[in-house]
């Protein structure tokens, strides 16, 4: 048997955090997943799907998402049913995630998975600033020179 789902989608709201009665952090959210097809008006429409992760992850998706985040979700798909205030029978489909992945950088200007500062940037002896090679080869790779990848 087989239960794997992978998504990529941006919030719809800001993640909420909560903690069991033993002091399990669990986080839900939605996530707007974009269908690869438009409609008859040329729209592209959306899918909103529920999500769940449990533990530091809930945590940290808690602390660094926020509504409109790009997120990447690896999980299973879980369905469950309980009692509701009015008595009827509740059904909910949902996501659990195993994994969730952080696609914007935190000042999330919808730019994708960006650096702009630099950071990673070491100075040569005559100040200019190249990527030296993390292998310790010796060559400089310039940021600019296209990769076969």
């Amino acid at each position: 048997m087989m239960n794997r789902t992978v998504l990529v989608g941006r919030l719809t709201a800001d993640p909420t955090l909560k903690y069991t009665p033993s002091g399990a952090a669990v986080t839900t959210f939605t996530l707007a997943v974009n269908r690869t097809f438009t409609n008859q008006q040329g729209e592209r429409e959306a899918d909103f799907i529920n999500c769940v992760v449990w533990r530091k992850a809930a945590e940290n998706v808690a602390n660094f998402l926020k509504k409109g985040s790009l997120a990447g979700v690896d999980g299973r798909l879980q369905s469950r049913s309980y009692e509701g205030q009015d008595g009827k029978r509740v059904y909910v489909t949902e996501v659990v995630a195993e994994s969730v992945q952080f696609l914007e950088s935190k000042g999330g200007n919808g730019g994708g998975n960006t650096n702009t500062s630099n950071s990673n940037r070491n100075a040569n002896a005559d100040g200019n600033n190249i990527y030296n090679d993390p292998f310790g080869g010796g060559q400089e790779v310039d940021p600019g020179d296209d990769l076969p990848f």
